[in-house]
C-alpha cells in the first residue's frame, strides 16, 4: 500500500477501447490498492496521476516514441509500459528511454498490482518479465485473457490481433519484430494463424479486413 494508505491514482491509457476497459477491469477488484480514473483512447490525460499504464497493443511507436509521447502529451506521473514479453536489449532500451517500469502482459493482476506500488515507491526501475511457459498460450496466467480485444470475436488471439492491427498501420513482418521483440519467424507464424482464422491470404486482404473489424488505428492516437 502507499504509505500515505491512499489508493495509487493510474490512468490507463491505450488507442483501443476494449483494450483499455480490459486492463482496467483486471484492476477493479484491487480498488483499495489501485483506483483507475481515467481511460484514455487517442486523448490527453486529463487531471494529475501517481502512474499512467500505457498498453503497448497496437501502437508501433517503440519505447522511445511511448515515452516521449507520453512526456509531452499527457501530464507528468510515472510511467509503465504493459507490454509481451521482453528480451535483455528490451530491458536496456527501457532503462535508457527513461520510463519508470515495464510490465510484461503475462502477469496475473496481483503480480501487476504489485509491480504498480513498488513504481509508486520509486524503488527505481522495475522491469518485470514473465514469459509464457507454453509458447502456445500466449498469456497463461494473465487477466487480460478474460477480457475482448478487437478481432476476438473472430477467433483472433491476442497476439495475432496485434499482428494484424500493425499490419493495417503499413508496417513490415521486419517492422513488427523489432516492435514486438519477437523473431522474424515467430512474427510469420502469428500472421499465418491469424490469416487462416480470419480467412485471408494476402496483406491487402488483412488491411481490408482490419479496417472492417476494429483493427484499423486512428494514427491521430500514436504515441511517437
Amino acid at each position: 500500500m502507499p504509505s500515505d494508505s491512499q489508493p495509487i491514482t493510474v490512468a490507463v491509457v491505450n488507442d483501443y477501447e476494449l483494450i483499455a476497459a480490459g486492463v482496467a477491469e483486471i484492476l477493479k477488484r484491487y480498488s483499495q490498492r489501485v483506483r483507475v480514473v481515467e481511460l484514455d483512447e487517442n486523448a490527453s490525460v486529463a487531471q494529475p496521476v501517481d502512474i499512467i499504464l500505457f498498453d503497448t497493443f497496437g501502437s508501433y511507436a517503440g519505447m522511445a516514441g511511448v515515452a516521449e509521447g507520453i512526456a509531452r502529451r499527457w501530464l507528468p506521473g510515472r510511467i509503465v509500459l504493459y507490454v509481451w514479453e521482453l528480451s535483455p536489449a528490451a530491458e536496456a532500451y527501457a532503462r535508457a528511454v527513461g520510463v519508470d517500469g515495464v510490465v510484461s502482459k503475462g502477469l496475473g493482476a496481483a503480480a501487476l498490482v504489485d509491480v504498480l506500488e513498488q513504481v509508486h515507491r520509486g524503488e527505481g526501475f522495475i522491469f518485470h518479465d514473465n514469459p509464457p511457459a507454453d509458447p502456445d498460450d500466449e498469456q497463461p496466467n494473465s487477466d487480460l485473457r478474460n477480457h475482448e480485444w478487437p478481432g476476438r470475436a473472430a477467433g483472433l488471439s491476442m497476439r495475432e490481433a496485434e499482428m494484424v492491427s500493425l499490419i493495417c498501420q503499413g508496417l513490415s513482418n521486419a517492422q513488427i519484430a523489432e516492435h514486438s521483440y519477437l523473431s522474424p519467424n515467430s512474427v510469420k507464424s502469428y500472421i499465418r494463424s491469424a490469416y487462416r482464422k480470419i480467412g485471408v491470404a494476402t496483406r491487402a486482404q488483412a488491411i481490408a479486413w482490419g479496417m472492417q473489424n476494429g483493427l484499423r488505428l486512428d494514427m491521430r492516437g500514436n504515441a511517437d
